[in-house]
């Protein structure tokens, strides 16, 4: 365990929504952000490198577009009609609306 007088600040400019993602994802990983960073930082050390691959991904245009529209729906879904059970979407589906 790291004595707090061992201890600097380090503060960073991050997306507000990059940080609110990361906040739930830590906290369901059990970790806080601190934690989370100084764990990245040792791994750079330990690997003297980025702990990770960075690369462009290679994802369709196509499927860049489902993920925006995903992404759209998700954070508008009171514009969307949604089902309790796959029979009322059945038939919707197959009503001549």
């Amino acid at each position: 365990m790291e004595n707090i007088n061992n201890t600097t600040n380090l503060n960073v400019r991050v997306d507000t929504s990059l940080k609110q993602e990361c906040d739930i994802l830590f906290k369901d990983l059990g970790l806080n952000m601190s934690t989370a960073i100084n764990m990245f930082l040792k791994q750079c050390i330990k690997t003297a490198s980025i702990p990770f691959s960075i690369k462009e991904p290679n994802i369709s245009k196509g499927l860049q577009n489902a993920l925006k529209e995903a992404k759209y729906i998700k954070s508008h879904l009171e514009e969307y009609k949604s089902y309790d059970n796959i029979n009322d979407l059945f038939e919707v589906l197959d009503s001549d609306n």
